[in-house]
C-alpha cells in the first residue's frame, strides 16, 4: 500500500511543472487539484455573453514528459464564475500514466477527481467521490476575484473553419487586464452557438493549450455541483489525504478500526 501510495503522488505531482507553465487557462499546483480549466475573469472574456453552461472537454497541452503531448478529457460545468471539471485521472494520456499506475490509483480510490473552482469564494476544491474526501485550497489565480470590467477584449477576424461539424469564425482574440498583461488566443466562436468558442488555442512560458468542447449546452447547469458533498471529509492538504487513507487501509487490512 505504501508503494501505491508513493506512486499514486508521483503521477499527480508529474503534472505539476505543466500547470505553472500554462497557467493562462489552466489551473493546478502543490499539493493541489491536477491540472484543469482555470475560468478566471480573463479567460471568460473569450466566452462572450455565454456565462453559463456545460460540456465535455478534451484538452491537449504540449510540453508533457519527455516532450511529449499530454491528452485530459472529462466534463465541464460553468456558471458565473464558478466551474467544475470531472475526469478519470486513468483515461489521462501522457508518458507517466501506464496501465499499472492506472490500476494502482484506481486501487487507491484516487482515479475519480472533481476540480471546483469558486471564485466568489477564492477557494478551490479537489474531490475525490472513491474516497468520499476533499481537500480545499485557497485561490492561486491573483485575477479570479476581478470584475470582467477590469479586462478589455480585442478580436481580430482570421476566417471560417469548420469545427466538430460547427461553422465557425476563426477570431485572434487579446485580452488585456487592468495592471496592462496581456493573454492572446485563437478561438472557433461557432455561429450555431451564440458564438460559444468550440476551440481555444492558448499559451503561457511557451507551452501551447489546445482546448476543444463538444456536445455544449447552454443553460445554467446545476448550482449544487459546484460545492463538495457535505458528507464528505475535509482535509487541509492532498498529501495529509493520501497518508490517512494509507493508513485507513492499512489498519483495515490488520483487522483495526479505522483511525487505529
Amino acid at each position: 500500500m505504501e508503494k501505491h501510495l508513493h506512486v499514486v503522488t508521483a503521477v499527480i505531482m508529474s503534472l505539476t511543472p505543466l500547470a505553472a507553465n500554462a497557467q493562462y487557462g489552466l489551473r493546478g499546483g502543490m499539493g493541489g487539484a491536477p491540472p484543469g480549466p482555470r475560468l478566471g475573469a480573463d479567460m471568460a472574456k473569450l466566452f462572450g455573453d455565454n456565462s453559463a453552461f456545460s460540456a465535455n472537454l478534451e484538452m491537449h497541452l504540449a510540453g508533457g514528459p519527455d516532450g511529449g503531448e499530454i491528452t485530459m478529457k472529462g466534463k465541464i460545468a460553468y456558471l458565473e464564475g464558478k466551474s467544475r471539471f470531472e475526469m478519470d485521472m486513468t483515461e489521462l494520456k501522457n508518458g507517466k500514466m501506464t496501465q499499472k499506475n492506472a490500476a494502482q490509483m484506481k486501487q487507491m480510490g484516487m482515479d475519480k477527481v472533481i476540480a471546483i473552482s469558486r471564485a466568489d469564494k477564492s477557494s478551490s476544491y479537489t474531490v475525490y467521490p472513491g474516497l468520499q474526501a476533499y481537500v480545499e485550497n485557497a485561490s492561486q489565480d491573483p485575477d479570479a476575484a476581478k470584475p470582467a470590467s477590469d479586462f478589455k477584449i480585442d478580436i481580430t477576424e482570421l476566417g471560417k473553419e469548420s469545427v466538430g461539424g460547427h461553422d465557425c469564425v476563426k477570431n485572434k482574440v487579446i485580452v488585456t487586464s487592468s495592471p496592462g498583461q496581456t493573454h492572446e488566443s485563437t478561438v472557433w466562436n461557432a455561429s450555431d452557438l451564440k458564438k460559444f468558442p468550440v476551440k481555444i488555442v492558448t499559451g503561457e512560458g511557451g507551452k501551447e493549450v489546445t482546448l476543444l468542447f463538444k456536445d455544449v449546452q447552454l443553460g445554467p447547469p446545476d448550482a449544487a455541483q459546484f460545492d463538495p458533498p457535505a458528507d464528505f471529509k475535509k482535509y487541509e492538504s492532498m498529501m495529509t489525504m493520501m497518508q490517512q487513507e494509507m493508513m485507513k487501509r492499512m489498519g483495515a487490512g490488520r483487522g483495526m478500526p479505522p483511525g487505529q
